[in-house]
């Protein structure tokens, strides 16, 4: 969703206008969910925490979801995003945007991903690649159901080497690699298989390309656009101490606090790593394929 706003903002007004626009949609998200039930609790809010860890209701949800599936609790489909995206985003402008979009989806019954492009793109292509089984009904698209790409490629790499022009590619990494300590509570612990389980497609996708970097004939047009491939990584050590369970907290003063990570968290790679872009790699994935 965020990748599908920026590049239509572009589309319309430049690095300008897709600010604008990421703003205009997260603030429509927030307000939207003002009076949800899922808020932190005043233990939370005391503690200056942003998870819901201690929310009564989010607690309920957690267990209610593990007997009843979102065609019990939500039997009629409702999803509130349906129509930000159809107000924050111009889908016919962003079929023939200047940037190329590939958005996945994984294809509930056979297990595979579909990546979506540009004049693919819906609301319902976006709802698709968000939707987490355990919360939202599957998405419906040409007749087959689907689930959030994350379980089939997070994100999928290839068609950004076979389909553009840039030998670059920079990762904006939102789920921690790696964590220090082993998880006991049970939170603790479905919180690490959901990181684990969501980073293992990417680490798959990282390590073949490494491998096809090493195997790559130099001189045939695709073994060149392997074996030159650039790898860069821009990450923030701050998402580490947060919960799964943050991921429902839709305060303004949270969401604002994550671009401003964001920013941050960019204005810091490009600081280190300005020089390196077009040059070289700044994130070593042969070590990925050292340990298999």
């Amino acid at each position: 969703m965020n990748a599908a706003i920026l590049v239509d903002g572009y589309a319309e007004g430049g690095a300008d206008g897709a600010r604008a626009r990421l703003e205009l949609f997260w603030k429509q998200v927030s307000d939207g969910a003002r009076f949800s039930p899922f808020q932190r609790s005043p233990l939370d809010i005391l503690l200056g925490r942003w998870t819901l860890d201690t929310s009564p209701v989010f607690l309920a949800f957690d267990l209610l979801a593990r007997v009843f599936s979102p065609y019990d609790l939500n039997p009629r489909g409702v999803n509130p995003l349906t129509a930000i995206l159809a107000d924050c985003i111009d889908f016919k402008r962003l079929a023939n945007a200047p940037i190329k979009l590939f958005v996945t989806a994984t294809n509930v019954h056979t297990g595979r991903g579909r990546v979506f492009r540009n004049e693919e793109l819906t609301p319902d292509v976006l709802l698709a690649s968000a939707c987490l089984p355990t919360m939202f009904q599957a998405i419906e698209i040409d007749g087959e159901a689907y689930w959030d790409g994350g379980f089939a490629g997070n994100p999928t790499i290839t068609p950004l080497i076979r389909e553009c022009a840039s030998i670059d590619t920079i990762l904006i990494q939102v789920n921690p690699v790696e964590r220090t300590g082993t998880p006991r509570t049970a939170q603790e612990i479905l919180n690490r298989v959901n990181e684990v389980s969501f980073n293992a497609t990417l680490l798959k996708e990282l390590r073949m390309i490494a491998m096809l970097r090493q195997v790559s004939d130099p001189g045939s047009s695709e073994g060149a656009r392997w074996a030159e491939m650039r790898i860069h990584r821009v990450a923030s050590d701050m998402i580490t101490g947060l919960g799964a369970s943050s991921k429902l907290n839709a305060e303004w003063e949270f969401l604002t606090m994550l671009r401003d990570e964001g920013r941050r968290s960019a204005e810091e790679f490009l600081t280190a790593h300005a020089v390196d872009l077009g040059a070289r790699s700044t994130l070593d994935i042969d070590d990925l394929v050292v340990q298999v």
